[in-house]
């Protein structure tokens, strides 16, 4: 049985007990049904579309791609390939929706062929379109389909039909050269600044906003398939730091033929963060300078293209973009997230809406009267959903915190109308409880359903410690081994952080400890540091990474496993790190530059040349490398002093990359290898032919974990 599979392949097999668990909710405005996602089992790779009827509490499959496809393989278009990629979407199936105004008709896309879901009734068709079709999305009247093709941005009749205005299926742009898309955002939005789309449909349903990518500027880089060398390489266009991006621009589409060009100073502005379209005011856009220390909130003239600032954010260290954020109030008030006095606030117009202790996440709804956002309370651990009146009666001043507990969480929410629907992960219970309530006009809720999830339930139990460690306060979880009593004495120590940007690990959901606590079975104590430079705790302390990140983040590793030795059954003569991502640069350093502290690493897909990393990423916390290159020289791991023998001693490192990563290039880690070896430092190197960033093959994820405890035991003398 599968609950009885040992843990890393159990991991795998159910992509970290995520599968069969809703998600991706829509909410009807009448309140009187949810559509979401959710597949068969917690194995089942495939998400189906499903719908709950909350007046009779049931729920029904809209969509199954098993029967649509016949059993058939999904084959997925290269486009779709590499927008799962830029998102982490490891499952198959309808991975993605999206509905029309009155959530009546569902558009998705299966092996690059066109569908739409009757979500009352509950059944699913075929469009004729032009493929392969990526991203499609309904008009808010439904009666037309948008998508996108071969870098064309087409529109189709929902019926099929057409109606005499734009015909049963056709192009509205076309890619006017060879580098050139429509509809779709570039690889820096993707990546970067979490916009995943590139075309937006007005309110009135009769016009679509849509990006238009020129990639020629990029640098090509090619990713090739050594264990497979009758294959050409793929040839991708990455912006690497100090290289010049796609130019982005945005036109206006009209169904009727019309096209109108928005302009706005793209040599100032060159980054195009957000864009918002609702019948609460003008397409609203949000544009950053290439230093990302300006960004303007500009609205568009939709006779002209013409575009005026309504708000400017500057900061000399950086500015945010932030989900959800900027829209509209019904009443045409601009909402946006901005930092004002060392605090992370709420705006609508210029009136602050909350203020210490709440450092605020994201935008998750506005309605008439209020907004509803995520937050992080006086405990950073435990991220909540909260509303926050800007007129009616609430107007007097205050927030209230949506499904309150008696123990932290870590909760989201979508609303639609009045009913909303409220995810809460904890540390009291594995995975997530979804229930569907109604908020009231003056506070409070009532809840109308649960949404069930088939998960799978994980075989041991995480039981993270949540402290905060030494003079700095910094999150930690510390997680020690099932049954450990104070007589067996001190634990070997493995250090398990991401510790970067964007990465927050120290969270109250019981989930995001499973693997850490599986290694803490192992034999270890095991410590999840969030230092400064992480997210959910106040815009110092994210910020006070800008051009020392590499200083900052090792520094504030070894602080807490410092200070939690009084604390904790630590063998500081046994310490080994490990992690992926930022968390493998931060292994990197740790083994390079304080061999003193840690006496093994795991280096999973570092990024090791700084320069070698893409621009919007880098050029925010290490500004441009030609203007400032002692700071990409400083951070770096392969022009690290550590490299020439001047630190000592040599400590046991296992790098491990995927050959197919197209966003830290495997060069990242030949070159870290390659100076590993002319300093005269062993090493071990794991490469993962024809995985990406993600890693999600079960068989790889499973085996890696196996394979990185018997390193580690091997290079602390456990074994």
């Amino acid at each position: 049985m599968t609950g009885q599979l040992p843990f890393p392949r159990h991991y795998a097999r159910t992509q970290r007990f995520t599968l069969g668990a809703p998600r991706d909710f829509a909410i009807a405005p009448d309140g009187t049904r949810v559509t979401f996602l959710r597949s068969r089992t917690g194995t089942d790779r495939s998400q189906q579309l499903w719908v709950l009827d909350l007046a009779d509490g049931r729920e029904f499959t809209a969509a199954d791609p098993h029967a649509i496809l016949a059993g058939a393989d999904e084959q997925l278009p290269a486009q779709e390939r590499a927008r799962r990629e830029r998102s982490r979407e490891g499952s198959a199936g309808i991975v993605g929706y999206a509905v029309d105004g009155a959530v009546e008709l569902a558009a998705f896309a299966l092996s690059g062929r066109l569908f739409v879901s009757e979500l009352r009734a509950g059944t699913t068709r075929e469009l004729p379109a032009a493929g392969p079709v990526v991203d499609p999305r309904p008009a808010p009247d439904g009666r037309h389909v948008a998508y996108v093709a071969n870098g064309a941005l087409r529109v189709v009749a929902a019926d099929g039909a057409g109606d005499g205005v734009a015909g049963a299926d056709r192009a509205l742009a076309e890619p006017d050269g060879p580098d050139v898309t429509w509809g779709l955002a570039e690889f820096i939005a993707a990546e970067e600044m979490d916009r995943h789309r590139g075309f937006w449909w007005s309110p009135e349903s009769d016009r679509i906003l849509a990006a238009r990518v020129d990639e020629a500027p990029v640098t090509r880089w090619w990713i090739s398939d050594p264990a497979h060398p009758d294959r050409k390489p793929a040839q991708v266009a990455y912006p690497v730091a100090g290289s010049r991006n796609a130019h982005v621009t945005l036109t206006l589409f009209g169904l009727d033929g019309t096209r109108t060009e928005v302009g706005w100073d793209t040599g100032r502005y060159p980054y195009l963060a957000r864009v918002h379209w609702s019948a609460a005011g003008p397409p609203l856009l949000l544009v950053q300078a290439r230093d990302q220390r300006d960004q303007r909130y500009l609205t568009v003239d939709t006779r002209t293209g013409a575009t005026t600032t309504v708000h400017e954010d500057e900061d000399e260290t950086w500015v945010e973009p932030f989900p959800g954020a900027p829209a509209w109030t019904p009443d045409g008030r601009l909402v946006r997230i901005a930092d004002e006095g060392g605090v992370r606030k709420l705006f609508v117009g210029d009136r602050p809406l909350t203020g210490a202790p709440l450092h605020v996440r994201a935008v998750l709804d506005i309605g008439a009267d209020d907004v509803l956002f995520s937050a992080s309370g006086p405990d950073v651990h435990d991220i909540g959903v909260y509303r926050a009146w800007f007129r009616g009666s609430g107007d007097q001043g205050g927030w209230e915190r949506v499904g309150e507990r008696p123990y932290p969480t870590v909760s989201s929410a979508v609303r639609g109308g009045a009913v909303t629907v409220l995810s809460q992960a904890s540390l009291e219970r594995p995975g997530a409880q979804v229930e569907v309530v109604r908020l009231d006009p003056d506070g409070g809720e009532k809840v109308l359903a649960a949404i069930g999830s088939y998960a799978e339930r994980p075989g041991l139990t995480a039981r993270p410690r949540l402290v905060l460690a030494g003079e700095r306060e910094i999150p930690c979880a510390v997680l020690l081994p099932e049954g450990y009593t104070e007589g067996d004495g001190p634990l070997p120590v493995l250090l398990d952080p991401y510790g970067g940007p964007h990465g927050q690990r120290v969270v109250a959901a019981h989930n995001a400890h499973l693997t850490s606590q599986w290694f803490a079975d192992q034999g270890f104590a095991v410590i999840v540091a969030d230092g400064r430079g992480t997210p959910g705790r106040s815009p110092a302390w994210e910020k006070a990474v800008s051009r020392r990140i590499g200083e900052i983040a090792l520094d504030d590793q070894v602080h807490a496993l410092h200070a939690l030795a009084g604390s904790f059954p630590l063998d500081l003569d046994r310490v080994a790190i490990r992690g992926w991502s930022f968390g493998g640069y931060l292994a990197g350093l740790a083994a390079l530059r304080r061999p003193d502290v840690f006496h093994a690493a795991v280096v999973g897909a570092p990024v090791t040349d700084l320069r070698l990393y893409d621009t919007h990423y880098q050029e925010r916390y290490l500004g441009h490398p030609d203007e400032e290159p002692a700071v990409y020289a400083a951070n770096s791991l392969i022009t690290d002093e550590g490299l020439s023998g001047a630190v000592e001693p040599h400590r046991p490192m296992l790098i491990v990359h995927g050959l197919a990563d197209d966003n830290v290039v495997v060069a990242h880690s030949l070159r870290l290898s390659s100076a590993l070896l002319a300093a005269g430092r062993p090493h071990e190197v794991l490469p993962l032919s024809g995985v990406t960033h993600m890693a999600s093959q079960e068989q790889v994820a499973e085996n890696l974990l196996l394979l990185q405890v018997d390193f580690l035991k091997r290079a602390l003398g456990m074994v």
